[in-house]
């Protein structure tokens, strides 16, 4: 699930996908977020540093992220919300 909100004190609006309690690695959100399509696209955006997790950035498409992480790429930002249930 995907949405889109505005976050108060931030440059324009905010994605949300909702995930659950196990939350997501970043290659996975990456692609379900559209920035990518294929694992190699993954690992040439984090070489060039162009992702951002909580406003750091990103190391390894294996990182786990979880409810309340916001990643940033090319001037638009995703965060992280609990699904319903």
């Amino acid at each position: 699930m995907t949405g889109r909100c505005a976050a108060a004190g931030q440059d324009g609006p905010v994605d949300e996908i909702a995930v659950d309690e196990r939350g997501i690695r970043l290659g996975q959100l990456l692609k379900v977020w559209g920035a990518v399509d294929t694992g190699g696209e993954v690992k040439a955006l984090l070489e060039a540093g162009e992702v951002q997790v909580n406003g750091r950035p990103a190391r390894g498409r294996g990182a786990q992220l979880r409810v309340g992480d916001v990643v940033a790429h090319g001037g638009r930002r995703v965060r992280l919300v609990a699904a319903p249930g």
